[in-house]
């Protein structure tokens, strides 16, 4: 009996048993959530509804996604498939951040929205091996959510 469950175990964990592969996927799927969650907490500091748990776990899954995809084998058409229809999901979470203020018109959400969406693309680039392409729009993003915002703030440009 514990013979039989081992291997139904191993079967199960095949995807993880080679070094190599589990270093791979716990690399790019950690990537993904640290650097969400440096967007997240620059949401999270300005008092955002999306903060550092909502971008982190968008991170993920994504990630996991895109990872997962690849590891089943799948040709870059699949997984690009695969990919849309994250994104399309994705859209869909922006939607519920966004919120139109009653008796006014103005809209609140859509910086939210739009960093949820660009971590949605840096999960993703992690998740497809691209490491230095995600870092390098994490380092953009936090400088359009938090460089630009001083600027409008002081009036130099504006934030419409």
């Amino acid at each position: 009996m514990w013979n039989t469950i081992a291997a139904t175990l191993a079967s199960e964990f095949s995807d993880l048993t080679d070094p190599e592969d589990l270093t791979r996927v716990i690399s790019r799927v950690l990537l993904a959530s640290i650097l969400a969650a440096f967007v997240g907490y620059e949401r999270e500091r300005r008092g955002s509804t999306a903060g550092l748990r909502t971008h982190m776990m968008v991170a993920l899954g994504v990630s996991l996604l895109v990872v997962a995809s690849e590891q089943s084998g799948m040709d870059s058409e699949s997984v690009s498939r695969v990919i849309q229809g994250v994104f399309a999901g994705i859209g869909f979470l922006g939607a519920g951040a966004i919120i139109k203020q009653d008796n006014t018109d103005q809209v609140r959400g859509l910086t939210t929205a739009a960093s949820i969406w660009a971590t949605a693309g840096i999960a993703t680039a992690a998740g497809l091996g691209r490491e230095g392409t995600a870092i390098i729009a994490t380092v953009f993003a936090l400088t359009i959510l938090s460089l630009l915002l001083r600027l409008e703030r002081r009036n130099i440009i504006s934030g419409r």
